[in-house]
């Protein structure tokens, strides 16, 4: 398969090691937004089923007519759409993780940049300021339609910026400017349509099997045609199909980000240099299970059996992490409050 995000070989330590503590404020402060309610309570399995079903989807990869490349979804508008943007953030957070950590896919160094591009900038900035207006007055699959593809065109290309700023103010890959954003936003902008019309498709499908199940901050009310924990069953077994099955088909075109820097170096692979980046490579090395979702095995490394097992044991592994992090989160707030409601 394809490494899908940011690596190590486009940023410096000093780019690195600002995004990752501009990303760790941001989780930091969706951390301190969650309130102690049954509502946010009822969103924890959500997150984990949410974050494994963004595992999964990332890893098919589908390609974009005449120029040779690929796109994959990013997930945050869908995830803040569903849980609302700060649990949403710490989703999609958990998931770059266990990709970076466990499957090699993205930096080490790189992650902070990774968070904010894919999540900082869709579930805190854009879903907000565009998906949010347009439904809030009117939920409606139309409305949802617009709302989902707008948002996700707009996160993309502000993720796209992002990722071309960050490459070109670490300077270590001499990959000038304007050549990579006249490739990284056009692509980027096909990519994002075609999430877009995915987006609202899952969002639809949620709208009319349970409308409280999506943001429940418009005041819909629930048509309970449809239990809360079967929806949650439905997108469950939706993960382990895509991640196991039908990621066996994703496109071998490279994403958008391999297609511009190939475009801009005409190298279809750029190497880490330095010893901080030699030290991340070694973390990553001694973690990954399964690397570049496959057997680390020379032998099995082209196995479909590999990208199976993959999109399986990362999509629980997401689901793992994202309850244990919501259940630990909504545990220490409650001692906290009863500490201060004991104290007072």
């Amino acid at each position: 398969m394809n490494d899908m995000h940011m690596s190590d070989a486009l940023v410096s330590v000093a780019v690195g090691g600002s995004m990752t503590a501009v990303s760790t404020g941001a989780i930091g402060y969706s951390i301190r937004k969650l309130r102690i309610t049954d509502t946010e309570d009822k969103k924890i399995p959500m997150m984990g089923v949410m974050g494994a079903f963004i595992f999964a989807g990332q890893m098919i990869n589908f390609t974009i007519p005449v120029v040779g490349s690929s796109g994959h979804i990013g997930g945050g508008i869908l995830l803040a759409a569903l849980l609302g943007p700060y649990p949403a953030l710490i989703t999609l957070a958990s998931v770059l993780l266990v990709q970076c950590l466990f499957f090699a896919d993205g930096g080490l160094l790189a992650l902070g940049c990774n968070i904010f591009n894919m999540g900082v900038i869709p579930c805190l900035l854009v879903y907000p300021l565009i998906y949010k207006p347009i439904l809030k007055r009117k939920i409606s699959s139309r409305r949802i339609t617009t709302a989902s593809i707008l948002a996700v065109v707009a996160g993309l290309q502000l993720g796209a910026f992002a990722v071309v700023l960050e490459t070109v103010l670490s300077g270590i890959s001499e990959i000038p400017f304007r050549e990579f954003i006249l490739f990284m936003q056009p692509i980027h902008l096909a990519i994002g349509i075609v999430e877009g019309i995915i987006t609202s498709a899952v969002l639809i499908f949620v709208y009319h099997l349970r409308q409280d199940m999506l943001e429940l901050d418009f005041g819909v009310t629930s048509k309970d045609s449809i239990s809360r924990n079967k929806v949650i069953i439905i997108f469950l077994l939706a993960s382990l199909l895509i991640g196991g099955g039908l990621s066996l088909y994703a496109s071998t075109k490279p994403d958008g980000l391999e297609w511009s820097i190939e475009k801009v170096t005409e190298q279809t692979e750029l190497v880490s240099k330095g010893e901080i980046h030699a030290a991340t490579e070694k973390v990553q090395e001694a973690t990954s299970i399964m690397p570049d979702y496959s057997f680390s095995s020379e032998e099995m490394s082209d196995s479909p059996i590999g990208t199976s097992l993959s999109g399986i044991i990362g999509g629980l592994i997401t689901l793992i992490m994202a309850v244990s992090i919501g259940i630990v989160i909504m545990m220490y707030k409650r001692v906290r409050r009863s500490r201060t409601m004991t104290e007072g």
